[in-house]
């Protein structure tokens, strides 16, 4: 080639513009994970700051973590209602509009706890000052409704297929190198996620009207979805000890509502749950594990929390 030929192709490479890099995204929990994982593909891995068998409510970060997370290009988050520990993390992240909390999200279900429809989203809360254990114990330590916007909302297929979506629009903004791949893979997720709706809807649809009790009130959004009975949970809050008035209550509402089943949680200890079914005829569950996080952590694990909850209500509550 000669010398002047040369010269231009490398002013020509020069000023091309260079590929955006793939975007390095951190997540809080390991259902995000899964999610963004599904829509990054082999393009990129998401981190997740919640380890094995960590509290999602209540968790410290690691001096790495806390470094992955200001190198982070896009961090996707529940929000504060759900990792309060992340949200004064976030808040000193460098440039705007590194962090997106899936709870504010256009197009979000917002449930309060018990499966009411959520009033004003979730900006209306005192993040500050709001009480993650979602109730005042009081001066006696006795229970109180546990209120306000329930955090748990990727339990509701719904909003995973809508978070889906964003995630999806949301890398192809970013990366348009790779706008078209992301956008297939989230499609290609939502896919697969409609057809592991209509089979667990067809799978529980037996179960309408057969009452259960959890430890904590973490459910809402996936008994709302597929109209489950909950009757109730032991644990008011995320980390709260029930008091005795509550216990009390609950125990005789085994009987009251003909409850079948009671499950305990992963991570949990579950004396509550074999204290309160002591001397009844209610069936223990297997341990429900709504965070995922005795799972592998992976795209897989989304479909797999969905699955396990499922097939857990199933083994336990079938007629």
């Amino acid at each position: 080639m000669k010398r002047p030929a040369l010269t231009a192709l490398l002013l020509s490479a020069l000023a091309a513009p260079a590929f955006a890099e793939v975007p390095k995204v951190v997540t809080d929990i390991p259902p995000v994970q899964a999610l963004v994982a599904q829509v990054m593909g082999d393009l990129g891995s998401p981190a997740v700051l919640l380890e094995q068998g960590g509290n999602a409510h209540d968790y410290q970060l690691k001096p790495s973590q806390a470094a992955a997370l200001q190198e982070a290009d896009l961090v996707l988050w529940v929000g504060p209602e759900m990792t309060p520990w992340l949200d004064r993390a976030i808040d000193g992240l460098q440039g705007p509009g590194k962090a997106l909390a899936l709870l504010d999200a256009p197009g979000t279900l917002l449930l309060d706890f018990g499966g009411k429809p959520h009033v004003g989203g979730p900006e209306g809360h005192d993040h500050d000052g709001h009480d993650h254990d979602g109730h005042d114990h009081g001066e006696h330590g006795e229970d109180h409704h546990h209120e306000g916007l329930d955090p748990h909302a990727w339990l509701s297929p719904v909003n995973a297929g809508t978070w889906l979506t964003l995630i999806g629009s949301e890398l192809a903004r970013r990366d348009p190198e790779h706008a078209a791949t992301y956008v297939a893979n989230a499609a290609q997720a939502r896919l697969r996620l409609a057809m592991l709706d209509a089979k667990l809807m067809a799978d529980l649809a037996p179960l309408k009207g057969r009452p259960f009790v959890t430890f904590h009130d973490a459910y809402g959004y996936f008994t709302a979805h597929y109209g489950l009975s909950s009757a109730g949970s032991v644990s008011m809050g995320d980390a709260a000890e029930p008091g005795a008035a509550h216990l009390s209550a609950l125990r005789a509402k085994l009987t009251a509502t003909a409850v079948v089943c009671a499950f305990p949680e992963a991570n949990h200890d579950p004396k509550q749950i074999d204290m309160l079914l002591e001397g009844t005829t209610v069936k223990r569950g297997a341990a429900l594990d709504p965070e995922g996080s005795t799972l592998t952590y992976g795209p897989a694990l989304y479909d797999q929390v969905l699955s396990g909850l499922g097939q857990a209500m199933r083994d336990c509550l079938a007629p």
